[in-house]
């Protein structure tokens, strides 16, 4: 029996129906090819916590680049932190290692790999004193310092014992320095100084130029020799005997610790209590054997020690902001381009570079920014027509990591800057661009950039000068009570001289019987006796006379002191007043800011009606003419035009009040914030972020 035709068709097209739903989105999702970002391998590369090894991490950061992959990092870790995390997998690799100091690290790990050799024997470390010293006392060795009168010599804390300054305490050298000042007997004698070792040596190598005595522990490459160079300035200083913390290692490395050729040290060869070091790439084993070309690389990279002591050199120097080390490593790369080519040829002949994969940009999304900038000292500087910066520099790191370039141009104002952005001429904004309650109603930010305050500007010799002192005389005669107080005292000595001289005019010719010409010399005698000059030109003769002058006399004393008192006080506030110090002396003070701006809303709140100029050049002219008397704006900008352009003109004074943030203005876009956002955030996280803002505004908040 044939089934009606309809139930064939309903039949089919359940059947199609059924067809459909069995193939998921995601089957289906995977049909399409993939993005070129998933095409794209990524290295997590990692660098030390000295800043000088961070001119190999850029340049192999760069070959990286070139071999195609995409580089996430450098990260700054300490030493048992990256061992720890390539082990587990968490990291791939570093360019800075450092055998044998760091092989305790490593241990016996499988997982870990060493790679290639990128500075041979070129990681020297050692103990120096200054040069001087050295002659005078006779020190050859680091076993002198068990003289107490020799260690006395670096006594700098006045602790009894000299003061070495030596390695940060993650630092694998800080355990060699404390064994050493243990096996050679010294604990009594000397201690290690651990801190911040680049800020130490800064400050030792003041110490130098100063002529005072030296010592230290110091290693290279380094930017440190260029400065206090072994065999001119300084003598470098053996050791008593080579030594090492257990477990003890291979006699070889013992052996090695002698050396010959060595500048600065008493004898040749010479005892440095150090092995020599290689500087050598440690990644993750089965990163390298998923990406064979990489290990293939790293066996090739070599970077000589006297272009690592020169970069080193090129940051103590002025050039030491994140930007300038990357720009030495590409300097590097292309001065060595020959020899980089042979390098990633050896490694993959066919690799396309990051750039080519992904686009035009850095990291290579092709998109360029249009960002509006206004001058504004030291967030945006202009110099031989190139902008720079705290904003712009920590803008160049965002796009690098971003994928897109910037370009930049000018405008005069916040508000031109705002309106670029709403309006899409402009795609960020930027300048110190303060994060308030107005603007965020009309415009998105990306998270603070910069976190401030407000502080005061005053000249530097506010009330000091003789100029100053006239000045706040006469603002006292005329804008306290002392011309009410004086007009009191006039009044008392005509009272005073109408008496005497209706007492003494009919009997005494001193007192004359005129009321205008007897008048004038009752005020005169009654002046000179309260003030107790007492001429004695003018006397009463009366017994009612004398008497009142006996009573006036004593009274004077009163009378006068309370006007000298009630002067002094007036003058003393006046003073007082004259002289700002921070924000609770601002009151009764004419003070400029800029309108539209934190500071504005603050003296309003406070208030203080402040006057409002255009610009802060404005602002800085009327406070150099006295037409006001102090400028409230945001503190990093007030402290660096004190510190350079208004340097022993203007000073800032009291501490940083009142919550101030910056931050990108970046319109409407929310893929674009959320973009800056990340960015940011790894900025920070890297610790990139505090390097910027210690190059900026490190010596300002000192």
């Amino acid at each position: 029996m044939h089934r009606p035709l309809h139930r064939h068709i309903v039949a089919a097209i359940g059947l199609l129906c059924l067809l459909i739903v069995t193939i998921s989105p995601a089957e289906a999702q995977s049909e399409q090819p993939p993005s070129a970002d998933d095409q794209v391998p990524t290295v997590r590369l990692a660098r030390p916590t000295w800043d000088t090894g961070w001119f190999q991490a850029e340049i192999n950061r760069i070959l990286l680049e070139r071999l195609g992959f995409a580089v996430d990092g450098p990260q700054t870790m300490e030493n048992e932190a990256f061992y720890d995390a390539v082990a587990r997998g968490d990291i791939d690799l570093w360019a800075n290692g450092w055998f044998p100091l760091h092989g305790p690290l490593l241990g016996d790990d499988d997982d870990v790999r060493i790679v290639g050799t990128q500075v041979d024997d070129g990681a020297l470390q050692g103990y120096f004193t200054d040069l001087a010293t050295a002659e005078e006392v006779g020190i050859t060795s680091l076993g002198d310092l068990a003289d107490p009168e020799i260690a006395a010599r670096f006594d700098t804390d006045e602790d009894g014992r000299a003061d070495l300054i030596g390695c940060n305490l993650e630092w694998a050298c800080h355990e060699i320095v404390e064994h050493h000042l243990t096996a050679y007997e010294l604990t009594d004698t000397v201690e290690q100084v651990s801190g911040d070792y680049s800020p130490l040596m800064e400050e030792t190598v003041r110490r130098f130029q100063a002529g005072e005595p030296v010592l230290y522990y110091t290693f290279t490459p380094n930017w440190i020799p260029a400065f206090l160079e072994p065999g001119e300035d300084v003598a470098w200083l053996q050791t008593p005997f080579p030594s090492l913390p257990e477990p003890s290692p291979d006699p070889s490395v013992l052996d090695s610790m002698t050396l010959a050729d060595v500048p600065g040290c008493a004898d040749d060869p010479c005892q440095t209590g150090w092995a020599p070091n290689d500087i050598r790439a440690v990644a993750g084993a089965s990163f390298l054997d998923a990406n064979p070309q990489v290990e293939t690389l790293l066996e090739q990279v070599q970077i000589p020690l006297a272009d690592i002591q020169r970069q080193n050199a090129r940051m103590v120097d002025g050039e030491g902001d994140s930007t300038d080390i990357a720009r030495h490593a590409e300097e590097w790369v292309a001065e060595h381009e020959a020899t980089v080519q042979e390098w990633l040829n050896l490694a993959d002949p066919d690799a396309v570079p990051l750039d080519q994969q992904r686009g035009t940009g850095p990291a290579g999304t092709g998109e360029t920014w249009q960002v509006a900038v206004r001058t504004f000292e030291p967030f945006v500087t202009y110099e031989n027509r190139v902008y720079g910066g705290f904003s712009v520099e920590l803008t160049e790191l965002l796009a690098a990591r971003m994928g897109v370039e910037v370009e930049y141009y000018g405008v005069n104002s916040v508000a031109k800057q705002i309106d670029d952005v709403q309006r899409g001429a402009a795609d960020l904004a930027l300048s110190g661009i303060s994060i308030t309650a107005d603007r965020e109603a009309g415009i998105d930010f990306s998270l603070p950039v910069f976190d401030t305050g407000l502080t005061i500007l005053v000249p530097a010799d506010q009330g000091r000068g003789i100029g100053d002192r006239i000045r706040s005389l006469a603002g006292a005669i005329f804008t306290t009570e002392l011309p009410w107080l004086i007009l009191a005292f006039v009044l008392v000595l005509l009272l005073a001289a109408h008496m005497i001289w209706w007492l003494e005019r009919r009997d005494n010719p001193d007192f004359p019987e005129l009321y205008g010409r007897g008048i004038w010399d009752s005020f005169w005698w009654s002046a000179v006796t309260i003030t107790t000059v007492g001429y004695g030109d003018k006397a009463p003769k009366g017994v009612a006379g004398r008497g009142f002058a006996l009573l006036w006399m004593i009274a004077g004393y009163f009378v006068f002191a309370s006007f000298t008192a009630s002067i002094t006080s007036s003058l003393a506030v006046d003073e007082l007043q004259g002289s700002i110090a921070g924000p609770s002396d601002l009151p009764n003070h004419v003070v400029a800011t800029l309108p539209n701006s934190p500071a504005e809303a603050y003296l309003n709140g406070q208030g203080i009606g402040p006057v409002l100029v255009g610009d802060l050049p404005e602002a800085y002219e009327l406070l150099d003419e006295g037409e006001v008397d102090a400028i409230v704006f945001d503190a990093p900008i007030l402290q660096f035009f004190a510190a350079r352009e208004g340097s022993g003109r203007f000073r800032t004074v009291g501490p940083v009040f009142e919550d101030v943030r910056y931050g990108i203005a970046v319109g409407d876009d929310a893929d674009r914030r959320e973009q800056i956002n990340l960015a940011l955030l790894d900025v920070i996280e890297s610790g990139v972020y505090d390097q910027l803002h210690d190059q900026w505004f490190g010596a300002l908040a000192d």
